[in-house]
């Protein structure tokens, strides 16, 4: 019956206490005001079978619930129906520029370097519900996969579809993928630009030197964190192939321009990342995420609505049958 119904006056129910005291008082005064009277024999005298008496106690009854009404209509019962508007006041576009090149495959990441980076990317992706994400594949040249958009579903099964291919010219292009991921973002009018730029090497290929494309991120006020991928010392990486197709692998040394992506990183006001195992990748994604927020506004509306006064007119129509009740059909009786 109270279901969602709160009381603002709660301290209003000690009232309550006065009930049993009313019950003892008639009890009381009921015994007094009945009188006594002694005979011998009722031979003489025919029993009445009239209804009256026994319920002249009704109008006791009555004010007695009249009474709870009040008490409980003083407590001020009410619901609260709260509806909640979330605004998101400036998003955050971001553009995720990874290698795919074949030393991606490489088994110091379990299963290997891109399977990982795939998993841990997802997981940043569903993250970010408010901003609009965008993918760049480069190895030895880059393209879009995915343009920004705020359609994580585009996005996510985008990513689950890269993978290593030999139509991308072999190679490292970390000037093309960067320079792709500052065409695709420079336009926007989100609060903040980011890309996340990720490689396992150095740059040896395309013809977009590095600084050329760090110099656009920093004109288009676009903020570039970038995370060097691969354990230190030797790892198992694919060197060749075999007649059936599949991957030669042994262990060479890994290589990564570690100074070209921390200046890629300083320049346009990132960060650099080294990620050399599955865990440290966790958690390199895990501090982009708290270092790029986006502005939620959260409002709610209150709408309070008062449920004394049914209580006050139930109450007013008991009172009012027991006056009734007390003028009319036991008045003889009082």
């Amino acid at each position: 019956m109270f279901e969602g119904i709160e009381f603002i006056n709660k301290q209003m129910f000690w009232l309550l206490l006065c009930i049993p005291l009313a019950i003892l008082w008639y009890v009381l005064k009921y015994k007094q005001q009945t009188a006594a009277f002694k005979i011998s024999s009722i031979k003489g005298f025919k029993a009445g079978n009239s209804w009256l008496p026994k319920l002249k106690h009704l109008m006791f009854v009555f004010r007695l619930l009249a009474l709870v009404l009040i008490i409980t209509a003083l407590a001020r019962p009410q619901t609260v129906d709260v509806s909640t508007k979330t605004k998101t006041t400036r998003g955050i576009d971001i553009v995720m520029a990874i290698d795919v090149s074949a030393s991606m495959l490489a088994k110091d990441l379990k299963p290997n370097r891109l399977e990982a980076l795939k998993n841990v990317a997802a997981e940043f992706i569903k993250g970010r519900p408010n901003d609009r994400i965008g993918l760049v594949e480069y190895a030895g040249e880059s393209y879009t996969k995915t343009p920004i958009t705020s359609d994580k579903s585009i996005v996510l099964r985008s990513l689950r579809e890269i993978k290593y291919n030999n139509i991308i010219e072999g190679g490292t292009a970390i000037g093309m993928g960067l320079a792709t991921s500052v065409n695709r973002i420079k336009d926007s009018k989100a609060k903040s630009k980011v890309i996340i730029l990720l490689t396992d090497g150095v740059n040896n290929s395309g013809f977009i030197d590095p600084n050329t494309a760090s110099e656009l991120a920093v004109e288009y006020g676009i903020k570039t964190y970038t995370i060097g991928l691969g354990t230190n010392g030797m790892a198992l990486s694919p060197i060749g192939l075999n007649r059936d197709g599949s991957f030669v692998y042994r262990r060479v040394k890994v290589e990564i321009d570690e100074e070209l992506l921390k200046e890629i990183a300083e320049v346009t006001g990132g960060q650099y990342f080294r990620a050399t195992d599955n865990k440290k990748l966790k958690e390199i994604y895990k501090e982009i995420d708290k270092l790029e927020k986006t502005d939620v506004e959260e409002f709610k509306f209150y709408n309070y609505e008062e449920k004394f006064r049914p209580l006050v007119l139930l109450a007013g129509l008991f009172l009012m049958l027991e006056l009734l009740l007390r003028f009319t059909v036991f008045r003889s009786f009082i």
